[in-house]
């Protein structure tokens, strides 16, 4: 409840012009803002790109914003719309050279061995989240969107209800849905 009221202060500061404030609400939310992004587009540029297009339209919009409802449902809720309209704009303009999912972002840190796991269950597990990571994208958005904001986010029904302005029991669906949909993949994997 504490917390609830100081992140309304911070907002009416950044609603005022206060530069700060705002530097304070990217801060909370930039972490959750671009794993949202990330699940839903399966790449960290564009990850990237969208958190912050997400960020650049909340400062655009923090007038609009309703105290009533919660932050975060209103900025997940910029966020999903802007994955997806990201990947509908992907699928416009396909192309041949460009980078094949599963490589982007890896560097040398990447390769050095872990205290945690050897080198067999290092792989098994990166092979698992990948396919994993692939039966996600290979949802229908709006599937994707709802079980990324589910069990990635872990957002009530509520929650995302609010988030994509659709009635609780069409999220229950979709979510039905999605699922149903990974198992089928994943089953196969």
């Amino acid at each position: 409840m504490d917390n609830d009221r100081t992140e309304q202060r911070i907002i009416q500061k950044a609603k005022e012009g206060d530069r700060t404030a705002f530097a304070e609400l990217v801060d909370l939310y930039k972490d959750r803002v671009y794993h949202i992004s990330y699940r839903m587009l399966g790449n960290r540029q564009e990850a990237e790109d969208v958190a912050q297009e997400t960020f650049i339209r909340v400062y655009n919009n923090l007038e609009s914003y309703n105290p009533q409802y919660k932050f975060s449902t209103w900025i997940y809720r910029i966020a999903t719309n802007l994955s997806i309209d990201f990947i509908r704009k992907r699928k416009q303009s396909l192309s041949l050279d460009a980078d094949i999912s599963g490589a982007e972002g890896l560097d040398w840190h990447d390769r050095l061995a872990d205290s945690g796991l050897g080198p067999e269950e290092e792989v098994l597990a990166d092979e698992f989240q990948n396919e994993v990571q692939g039966a996600i994208m290979g949802l229908n958005p709006k599937y994707r969107s709802v079980m990324v904001l589910r069990y990635i986010q872990d957002l009530s029904l509520q929650e995302i209800s609010e988030t994509v302005q659709l009635p609780v029991s069409t999220i229950k669906t979709r979510i039905h849905r999605g699922r149903e949909a990974l198992r089928k993949k994943l089953r196969f994997l």
